[in-house]
C-alpha cells in the first residue's frame, strides 16, 4: 500500500523511548524472542485476541502453497467479536464511536447501541435476501451506518466489497460484477467541502442493464437531496432497518469463511478483488492495534483518518479496534472545512490520544504552518502513526514536534491491501525509533530484502526488493475469481518460496529497513538505480519545499530522467529559473549529480486522490508528453489542467 518512501536523512538522530511509555506498553520486547516459535506465537496471539466458538486444530497449513489456511477447524463469528463480547463482559456503556460530521453534527454510540444497531442491518439485509456467502457492495461516505453494514455482513457470513466514494459509476459497475454483487449499500448523498455530493446517481448508472446481478439498493438518506427512485429495487434504510428486531443470533463461521473483497489497481488495469478470511485476519488486526497503536481500551481515545473505502479502514477503524473494544473517532470530512485547523479543533475535542494519518496530510499541514495546529490543546496525543506512504523525515520531526509536543512516539507503518494488517513497523515502547524508516518487521513477521537473483541483500544502502519469507494470519488467499493471477503477480518473481511485495528496499548500518517505493517507481538513469522517494525526501528538505513528486520519464541518451514536480511553501518565492536551479542543486548535493532532475515544474497542486495518494502515473504522462489518463479518483480533476497549463514556466532542461 505504499508509494514511494523516503530516503535516510543526512545526519541520523534516534529516539528513545521513555520509561513511562515503556512502563505501560502493550509491546514487549521479549515478543521478538517468543516469535521464533512462528506457529506457537500466532496460536497464542489468536488466543488472546479471539473469541472462538470452536478452538482450531491447526495452526498453519501451508501445503499447498502459496494458499494458506490459518487456525484451521476453528469456527468464530467476527461481529461477535468486534461487538457482541465487549457487551456480554460489562462493557456496553463505553463508547465504541465518537461521529463527527462534516457540518458539526454529532452521534455518540456506545457498544450496547452499537449491537443494537448491527443486529437490526443484520435483519434488515437478511429480509432483502442476502444470506451466507452472499456478496454486498457498499458505496458510502464515513458515516455510523457504513461500520454497520459492514458488521452485519460479517455477522451474516456474507463477504463485503467496499468501493471508496470517489469512484465512478464505471468503477463501480466492475466491482459489483467482479463480485456479483446481490445488493448494494449507499446513500443519496455525502458531504465534501461543505456541500452535499450525490453518491446513488451513480449506483443507478452502475447497475442499469439487464446484466446487473444487483437485487436490492438499500440507501441512507443523509443529504436529503432529491434521488431517483426504482421502486421493484430501491429500499429507504429508515423503512427496513429503524424498524428491525434488534435481536440476531451471531453464527459461528469457518475461519476460512472469506470475510471481504477489496480491489486494488493492478499494473494490467484491471482491479484484482484481494479477498480476505475472518479467523487470521482478525487476529492479526487486533494484534497488530494493540502493540503498534498500543490501544488501551477504556482509558484511550483513538483516531484512524482513513476512510473505509480502503484498507486501512477495513483493519484499523472497523476491525482491529472494535475486536480490541477501543473508543474511536470516525469524522466524514475534510481536514479544511469549514477550516484549516478542523482535525485539531476535534483531537481537543475528544481528547484523542493516539492518531494514525498518511504522511500526505502531515506535508499538507506542513505547508498550511505551524501556527495552525499551536492554537489548540494537543496534549492528549500520546502516540502518533502514519500509513498509506512512507513518511520523509523532514515530516517526520514536523509531526513529532508540532503534533506529538516533541514526546509522543511515531509509528511509521509498511503494509499493503494484500497483507491486510502491519508488517514492519516500530514497536513504541520498545523501538529506538529513526525518522523516515518503518524499522523492522514485528514480531510474527519475516522479511527479507533480495538483489536480482533472489539472493538475501545485507549491503547498507544496496537496492534490493523487499518480500515475506513466511506466511502471516491477514495474508490475502487470493484475488477473486482468478487464482492463477494471484499466484503470477505475488508469487512468481522469486518462486513461491517468497512473497514479492511489489516494493524496493534497503538496510541502513543499523540494519533498518528503508521502503523506496514500488519496484516501478525505482528509476534506471544511466545504468543507476534511483528511488523516485529519495529524490522526493531530498527536495522536500529544501526550506522553500512543501511537497513534491519525482516521476522518471523516457530519455534517449540514460534510458530514464528524472521529472520533478514541487509546492513551494507558502512564504517562498517563486522566482523562476533560479528557484528551479536552486533546487535542482540541491538535490545534486543531498544525492549526487546522477539525481539531479532533467526538469523541475513548480506548481501549486500535486493531483491526489481523495484519499490522500499522489497519482504518479498522470504526472507521468505530462513529463513524458503523453494525453493524461483516466482523472476520475482524484480529489479534483481540474488540478491536471492547472499543471499542463504552467508547464511552460517553471522548469529547467541541461
Amino acid at each position: 500500500m505504499t508509494d514511494p518512501t523516503p530516503s535516510t536523512p543526512t545526519q541520523s538522530r534516534t529516539f528513545s523511548p521513555t520509561p513511562e511509555f515503556t512502563a505501560q506498553a502493550n509491546g514487549e520486547a521479549p515478543l521478538y524472542d517468543q516469535a521464533t516459535d512462528h506457529e506457537a506465537f500466532w496460536a497464542e496471539q489468536a488466543h488472546r485476541y479471539v473469541t472462538w466458538d470452536k478452538d482450531f486444530d491447526t495452526t498453519l497449513d501451508w501445503s499447498n502453497a502459496p494458499f494458506a489456511k490459518w487456525f484451521v477447524g476453528g469456527q468464530l463469528n467476527v461481529a461477535r467479536n468486534c461487538v457482541d463480547r465487549h457487551v456480554e463482559a460489562g462493557n456496553g456503556d463505553r463508547v465504541a464511536i465518537h461521529f463527527e460530521g462534516e457540518g458539526g453534527d454529532t452521534r455518540t454510540i456506545t457498544y450496547a447501541e452499537l449491537l443494537r444497531e448491527v443486529c437490526r442491518t443484520a435483519n434488515a439485509l437478511e429480509s432483502l435476501g442476502v444470506r451466507k456467502g452472499d456478496r454486498v457492495a457498499i458505496y458510502m461516505p464515513m458515516i455510523p451506518e457504513t461500520v454497520f453494514t459492514m458488521l452485519a455482513c460479517a455477522r451474516i457470513g456474507a463477504p463485503h466489497s467496499v468501493v471508496f466514494g470517489g469512484f465512478s459509476a464505471d468503477a463501480l459497475r466492475t466491482r459489483i460484477a467482479d463480485a456479483q454483487a446481490r445488493v448494494v449499500v449507499t446513500t443519496d448523498g455525502q458531504f465534501r467541502r461543505g456541500k452535499p455530493a450525490p453518491l446513488k446517481p451513480a449506483v443507478d448508472e452502475a447497475v442499469s442493464g439487464g446484466d446487473s446481478p444487483v437485487e436490492k439498493v438499500l440507501v441512507v438518506k443523509r443529504t436529503e437531496g432529491e434521488v431517483a427512485w426504482d421502486d421493484a429495487r430501491d429500499v429507504w434504510w429508515h423503512d427496513v432497518v429503524d424498524s428491525a428486531s434488534d435481536q440476531h443470533e451471531a453464527q459461528p463461521h469457518d475461519s476460512e469463511h472469506p470475510l471481504f473483497i477489496l480491489y486494488t489497481s493492478g499494473t494490467t488495469g484491471k482491479p484484482k478483488g484481494i479477498f480476505h478470511t475472518s479467523g487470521g485476519y482478525l487476529a492479526q488486526t487486533a494484534y497488530t492495534n494493540a502493540v503498534v497503536h498500543d490501544v488501551h481500551p477504556g482509558t484511550d481515545v483513538y483516531w484512524c483518518t482513513a476512510d473505509v473505502g480502503w484498507v486501512t479502514g477495513h483493519s484499523y477503524i472497523v476491525y482491529g479496534p472494535l475486536a480490541n473494544g477501543a473508543t474511536q473517532v470516525l469524522y466524514e470530512g475534510t481536514p479544511d472545512t469549514p477550516h484549516q485547523g478542523r482535525w485539531w479543533e476535534i483531537v481537543q475535542k475528544y481528547g484523542v490520544s493516539i492518531l494514525y494519518t498518511a504522511p500526505t496530510a502531515i506535508r499538507t499541514f506542513m505547508k498550511w504552518g505551524e501556527d495552525i495546529p499551536a492554537k489548540y490543546d494537543l496534549s492528549s496525543l500520546r502516540l502518533l502513526g502514519s500509513v498509506g506512504e512512507p513518511i520523509n523525515p523532514e515530516a517526520w520531526l514536523w509531526y513529532r514536534k508540532n503534533i506529538g509536543g516533541d514526546r509522543a512516539p511515531i509509528v511509521d507503518t509498511w503494509w499493503q491491501t494484500e497483507t491486510g494488517a502491519i508488517m514492519i513497523s516500530p514497536l513504541p515502547g520498545v523501538t529506538d525509533l529513526e525518522p523516515g524508516s518503518a524499522q523492522r518487521p514485528i514480531p510474527g513477521i519475516s522479511a527479507e530484502i533480495l538483489d536480482d537473483e533472489g539472493k538475501p541483500l545485507h549491503d547498507p544502502e544496496a537496492v534490493g526488493y523487499l518480500v515475506l519469507t513466511k506466511p502471516w494470519p491477514s495474508m490475502l488467499r487470493g484475488i477473486w475469481g482468478d487464482q492463477e493471477r494471484y499466484k503470477e503477480t505475488y508469487w512468481s518473481r522469486f518462486g513461491d518460496k517468497y512473497y514479492f511485495a511489489g516494493d524496493g528496499a534497503k538496510y541502513d548500518a543499523n540494519g533498518n529497513i528503508w521502503l523506496l517505493g514500488r519496484v516501478d517507481d525505482v528509476m534506471n538513469v544511466s545504468g543507476h538505480r534511483l528511488s523516485t522517494a529519495e529524490i522526493e525526501s531530498a527536495l522536500v528538505s529544501h526550506p522553500s519545499v512543501a511537497e513534491a513528486a519525482v516521476v522518471g520519464a523516457t530519455d534517449e541518451t540514460t534510458g530514464q530522467a528524472v521529472c520533478a514536480f514541487v509546492i513551494l511553501r507558502s512564504d517562498a518565492r517563486d522566482e523562476g529559473e533560479a528557484t528551479v536551479q536552486e533546487l535542482r542543486n540541491h538535490v545534486a548535493k543531498e544525492i549526487g549529480p546522477i539525481a539531479k532532475p532533467r526538469q523541475i515544474m513548480v506548481v501549486a497542486e500535486l493531483p491526489k486522490t481523495r484519499s490522500g495518494k499522489i497519482m504518479r502515473r498522470l504526472l507521468r504522462d505530462v513529463a513524458e508528453n503523453r494525453e493524461v489518463g483516466d482523472v476520475t479518483t482524484l480529489a479534483d480533476s481540474t488540478v491536471m489542467d492547472l499543471i499542463k497549463s504552467g508547464l511552460s514556466s517553471g522548469s529547467s532542461e541541461d
